[in-house]
C-alpha cells in the first residue's frame, strides 16, 4: 500500500490562513510488512526520526493507538520549511495511515477536522486532502471548506536554498490591524476569491498582488522576491506571491508565457531551484 499526499501553496496573496492549492510535488509513504517496532526508512533530512518519534507515526497513533507497527518507506520532493506544506503533508499522511490500518472509514471532512485541530488552521491541510483550490475557515471548532477548480494557469516556483520557519515569518506580522485596514484587506481578499472562482485571472492577479494582510511585511525576508516579481510582471505574468510563510516565491503565469518566464528566471543568479508545477486535482490517495 502506498499513501500519496501533494504539496500545497497557501495564502495565494490575501487568502491568509484560508486559501490553498494542491500542487505537483509529493510525499509518498510505502506501507510494508508488520514489525516489532516502527521503522521509517528515508533519505530525507537527518533531523527527521526513523522510529515512532516521527511525526507521521505520532499522528497515526493519536487516532489509532493499537495499530501494529510497520516498516515504512518515506520519500518526498516537498522541501522542508519552504512554504510548500511539508509538515501538513505528513499530518495528512499520518491521518490516512491510521485510517487505512485501523479501518476507520474517515470521510474527507472528518480528516479535515482532525488535521485542522492538529495544524491550527486549514489552509494547507485542506488542499492536501481534497486537491484543487480550497477556500476554508476554522472558527470556534467549526471547520468549513469549499473546493473549486483553479483557473487555467501555470505555477512557477522559485525555492531558495535557505529555510524560513513559520515562527520567524509570523514574527514580522503586526499584532492587529485597524478596523479600516481590516475592511480594506478583506475586500481585496473577496475580489481575489471571486475572480478565481469566475476564472478571471487578470483581476485575480491584481488582487493577489495587492494583499494587505501579510505580504508587505514578509517580502523583505525574501531577498529575491522583488526581482522575481519585476521580471515576471514585465513578461506577462498574472501575479507573484509568497507561498505560505515563505520563502518559496510563486509566479502565476498564462500557459503560453510560462516557458519564457521560466527560462528568464533560470538565467538569474539566484541560489535556489525553479520548478514548473501543475495543480493536483486528487489530494491524498491510496494505491493498493
Amino acid at each position: 500500500m502506498k499513501i500519496i499526499v501533494p504539496a500545497t501553496s497557501a495564502n495565494i496573496g490575501p487568502g491568509f490562513d484560508s486559501v490553498g492549492i494542491a500542487l505537483s510535488k509529493y510525499l509518498k509513504i510505502e506501507v510494508l510488512e508488520e514489525s516489532q517496532e516502527w521503522v521509517i526508512e528515508h533519505d530525507l533530512n537527518p533531523r527527521i526520526p526513523k522510529d515512532r518519534r516521527n511525526l507521521l507515526v505520532k499522528i497515526a497513533l493519536q487516532l489509532a493507538p493499537d495499530i501494529q507497527p510497520r516498516r515504512l518507506k518515506m520519500t518526498s520532493d516537498i522541501p522542508l520549511a519552504r512554504g510548500l506544506g511539508s509538515s501538513s503533508s505528513v499530518i495528512v499522511a499520518g491521518i490516512e495511515l491510521a485510517n487505512q490500518l485501523a479501518h476507520l472509514n474517515l470521510s474527507d471532512y472528518q480528516k479535515l477536522k482532525i488535521a485542522t485541530k492538529i495544524e491550527g488552521h486549514p489552509d494547507n491541510v485542506a488542499p492536501a486532502i481534497y486537491g484543487n483550490l480550497v477556500v476554508s475557515s476554522s472558527s470556534r471548532n467549526q471547520v468549513s471548506a469549499v473546493v473549486a477548480d483553479f483557473p487555467e494557469a501555470d505555477f512557477i516556483a522559485y525555492i531558495p536554498d535557505y529555510e524560513l520557519r513559520t515562527i520567524e515569518s509570523r514574527r514580522v506580522l503586526p499584532n492587529r490591524l485597524s478596523y479600516k485596514e481590516a475592511v480594506a484587506a478583506s475586500s481585496i481578499a473577496n475580489v481575489a476569491i471571486a475572480a478565481l472562482l469566475k476564472g478571471d485571472m487578470k483581476i485575480a492577479g491584481r488582487a493577489i498582488e495587492s494583499d494587505l494582510f501579510h505580504e508587505k511585511y514578509r517580502q523583505p525576508l525574501i531577498k529575491e522576491f522583488s526581482d522575481i516579481k519585476f521580471l515576471a510582471r514585465k513578461n506577462g505574468s498574472y501575479a507573484t506571491y509568497i507561498s505560505g510563510a515563505g520563502p518559496t516565491v510563486m509566479v502565476l503565469s498564462p500557459k503560453h508565457k510560462t516557458e519564457k518566464i521560466y527560462q528568464l528566471l533560470q538565467k538569474q543568479n539566484f541560489k535556489g531551484q525553479i520548478f514548473r508545477l501543475q495543480v493536483d486535482t486528487e489530494g491524498v490517495r491510496v494505491e493498493k
